[in-house]
C-alpha cells in the first residue's frame, strides 16, 4: 500500500512548494476580498509572505532528490574508530586541554545553578510572579478540588494551567509540606533529569562520553534554563516530557522495541500536553515525523492519541462545568507584542549562538544529504513555541524547547564532525579534536551568568571582568542576557521586607487581598484571586467583576497587597477609592504596596 511507504524527498519538496505558495496566494486573496481589516501588506503580512516564499524555495532542491526517504528509518550511529597513529601529539594534547577547560566551564555553570537553587529553597515567598498560585493549584488538587473555577464569584480564583506539574508536586507535600519548597525541588530535579535525557539522546547517536556529557551540562548552563529551573513553575516539566517523547519516538523503527517506544513516546507527549498547552508544537513535530516514515501508522497513532487526549479534555471540561475550556483556552488569547518577541529572539540568538548554528546546519544536512530525524523536526516546530513568546504574559521560557532541541542537534553535528574527521580525514582528526571542545568553550562565553560579590564569587567576577555589574536593580549578579528579573540571589533586606509584609498579613482577622498567594498561605488565610488570570479573562470579555468590586467597596478585605497591579481596571479603580496606602515595602527589587481600608487605624 502507498500509505505503508515512507514519504520521499521529492514528495516532501512538492508539499513545501504547494503549501508555501498556496499559503501566500490565500493570504493575498483573502486580504483583497476584505476578510478582516485589510490595510495592505504591513510587517506581519510581509513576514508571512516571505515565510511562504522561503518554504517553497526550501522545497525546490528536494525535487531533485527523487525517491530517497525524507525521514530517517533509524538514527545513524556515530561510533567512530580508534584514533589514527598519524595524529600529531601536540594537537592531541591541545585538544585534551581545551576539553578539560570546556568541561570545567560547564561544571562551573552547574555549580552556579545548584547554589542558586539552594538560595531559592530558603526563600519562602514568590520569587517569580505566579509561583505561589501554581503551588495553590497543587493544594486544591490534593484536596480533590478543581482549580478551574468561576472567577466571578468568591474567592475569585482560577488556574489557566493544565494539571500534570501540580499533581506531581503533591507527591512532595509529605516531605516538604504545602510550600513553595516542594514545587521548587520538583522543578530542580526535573531540570537535572532533562539534562540527563538530553545527554543520553546525544550518546545514543554519537557514542563516546565527552559530547553527550557536555550536551547535558549545556542545558543547565543555558541562561534561560537557569533562570526558571528551580522555580515552582510548570514549563520545564513540559520540556522534560517533550525530550523523553522525542527520545522514544526516534527509536520507533527498532525491530524489537519499536511498538513499545511508540507507546512510551506518545504517553510522554500526552503528559507534556497536560503539563502545558504549548506542547502542541512538539506534537506537530512528532506526528510529522511519523507521517514521513509511515503515513498509515501515523494516521492510526493520531486517531488513537487524539481520541484519548480529547476524551480527557472533554472529561475535564464536563467535570468543571466548562471552566476548563474557559480558563485554559479562551482566556489565553492575549495581546501580541512584537517588540517583546524581537527582544526575546535576540536574547535567544545571543546566548545560544553556537548551538543554534550547529542545529541549523544539521537540519540542512539531514534535509538535503541525509534523512530528517525527529529531533530536526522538533527544533523546527519548537521555533513556533518561541514565536508565541510575543504574547502578553509570555517570556523566555517559551524558547526552552528550542534550546533543548538545538543542544541535541548540536551534539549530533559534533558527533558527525568527529566521525568524519576520524574516518574520512584521518590526518586532520587532531584538529577536529581541538575544534569540538573549542566550540563548547566559545559557547560557554556566550552564556556568562554568576553572582558578582562574596568571598568566592567576587574574585571570580573580577577575573571575568564583570565585577560591579548588575542585571537587575542593584543586585550583585551579572547575566549575558542583560536585564533579567530572575537569576539573582536574595539579600538580607529581602527577608526583612518579607517579614514586614507578613506582620501586616497576620495583623488582620479579615481575608487579605494579595497579588501573591504565598503571604496568605503562610498565614493560613484563604487565597483570594489570581490576578493575571482575572486580567486575561477580563481582556477577553469573560469576567464579571461585579461581586469582587462590591466586596472591595464593603471593605471586606482587611489588607490589600500589590506588586505589579495586574488586575482588571475596574478592580484597581475600586481599590483606589476604598483603600489607602500605608507603606511601600521593598522586596526582591519591587516596591510592594500595602493598603488598608480608608478610615481604619494603621497596623504596625
Amino acid at each position: 500500500m502507498v500509505l505503508d511507504r515512507p514519504i520521499s524527498k521529492k514528495q516532501l519538496g512538492f508539499l513545501f512548494v504547494i503549501v508555501g505558495l498556496g499559503a501566500d496566494a490565500l493570504l493575498l486573496i483573502v486580504g483583497r476580498l476584505g476578510a478582516g481589516a485589510w490595510s495592505g501588506i504591513g510587517p506581519v503580512e510581509g513576514a508571512l509572505l516571505a515565510g511562504g516564499v522561503l518554504l517553497a524555495l526550501c522545497g525546490i532542491p528536494l525535487l531533485r532528490l527523487g525517491d530517497a526517504p525524507a525521514a530517517a528509518e533509524r538514527e545513524p550511529q556515530y561510533q567512530g574508530v580508534p584514533r589514527s597513529e598519524n595524529s600529531h601529539g601536540a594537537t592531541v594534547w591541545v585538544g585534551r586541554v581545551l576539553a578539560v577547560l570546556a568541561l570545567l566551564a560547564f561544571l562551573a555553570y552547574l555549580g552556579v545553578y545548584i547554589v542558586y537553587a539552594i538560595e531559592l529553597f530558603r526563600w519562602p515567598y514568590d520569587y517569580d510572579q505566579g509561583e505561589s498560585f501554581e503551588l495553590y493549584d497543587a493544594v486544591l488538587h490534593s484536596r480533590g478540588e478543581w482549580p478551574y473555577r468561576d472567577s466571578s464569584v468568591y474567592p475569585f480564583y482560577s488556574s489557566n494551567y493544565p494539571p500534570v506539574f501540580h499533581i506531581l508536586n503533591i507527591a512532595l507535600f509529605p516531605i516538604f509540606g504545602q510550600t513553595l519548597l516542594s514545587g521548587r525541588v520538583l522543578s530542580f530535579i526535573i531540570t537535572l533529569l532533562t539534562a540527563f535525557a538530553i545527554g543520553w539522546t546525544v550518546r545514543r547517536r554519537t557514542g563516546g562520553v565527552f559530547i553527550p556529557l557536555m550536551s547535558g551540562l549545556a542545558y543547565t548552563a543555558s541562561n534561560f534554563v537557569y533562570h526558571i529551573g528551580p522555580l515552582c513553575r510548570q514549563h520545564l516539566t513540559m520540556v522534560f516530557f517533550e525530550t523523553l517523547c522525542v527520545f522514544f519516538i526516534a527509536d520507533t523503527e527498532n525491530p524489537r522495541h519499536g511498538t513499545r517506544n511508540l507507546v512510551l513516546g506518545l504517553v510522554c507527549l500526552f503528559l507534556a500536553g497536560y503539563a502545558k498547552q504549548l506542547a502542541v508544537f512538539t506534537a506537530a513535530a512528532v506526528f510529522g515525523y511519523l507521517l514521513l516514515r509511515n503515513p498509515k501508522r501515523a494516521l492510526v497513532s493520531v486517531v488513537i492519541f487524539g481520541a484519548l487526549f480529547g476524551l480527557v479534555f472533554l472529561g475535564l471540561d464536563w467535570a468543571t462545568g466548562g471552566q476548563w475550556w474557559l480558563n485554559t483556552i479562551s482566556a489565553n488569547v492575549n495581546e501580541y507584542i512584537i517588540p517583546q518577541l524581537i527582544a526575546l529572539t535576540r536574547s535567544w540568538l545571543k546566548v545560544h549562538t553556537v548551538f543554534i548554528t550547529l542545529a541549523v546546519g544539521m537540519v540542512i544536512y539531514e534535509a538535503y544529504v541525509g534523512s530528517l530525524s525527529v529531533c530536526a523536526l522538533w527544533f523546527i516546530f519548537a521555533l513556533g513555541t518561541g514565536v508565541m513568546s510575543g504574547k502578553w504574559g509570555a517570556g523566555e521560557a517559551y524558547w526552552v524547547s528550542s534550546v533543548a532541541a538545538a543542544i541535541i542537534l548540536g551534539g549530533f553535528a559534533l558527533g558527525k564532525l568527529r566521525d568524519y574527521g576520524i574516518q574520512q580525514r584521518p590526518q586532520g582528526q587532531g584538529y577536529v579534536a581541538i575544534l569540538i571542545p573549542l566550540l563548547f568553550l566559545v559557547q560557554s562565553t556566550r552564556m556568562l551568568h554568576l553572582p558578582t560579590d562574596g568571598p568566592f564569587w567576587g574574585p571570580v567576577a573580577r577575573v571575568l571582568g564583570v565585577a560591579g555589574q548588575s542585571a537587575y536593580a542593584d543586585y550583585p549578579y551579572y547575566d549575558a542576557v542583560g536585564y533579567t528579573q530572575v537569576g539573582h540571589f536574595m539579600l538580607p533586606r529581602d527577608y526583612e521586607g518579607g517579614a514586614r509584609i507578613m506582620a501586616y498579613v497576620r495583623g488582620t482577622d479579615l481575608p487579605v487581598f494579595s497579588e501573591e498567594a504565598a503571604f496568605t498561605m503562610l498565614a493560613r488565610k484563604p487565597v483570594i484571586t489570581n490576578p493575571t488570570q482575572l486580567l486575561n479573562l477580563y481582556n477577553n470579555g469573560l469576567l464579571d467583576t461585579t461581586e469582587l468590586e462590591a466586596m472591595i467597596r464593603r471593605k471586606a478585605f482587611g489588607l490589600v497587597i500589590m506588586r505589579a497591579q495586574f488586575y482588571p481596571p475596574p478592580v484597581l479603580a475600586a481599590i483606589g477609592q476604598h483603600y489607602g496606602l500605608v507603606e511601600h515595602i521593598p522586596m526582591n527589587g519591587f516596591n510592594y504596596i500595602i493598603m488598608q481600608p480608608l478610615g481604619q487605624s494603621e497596623m504596625p
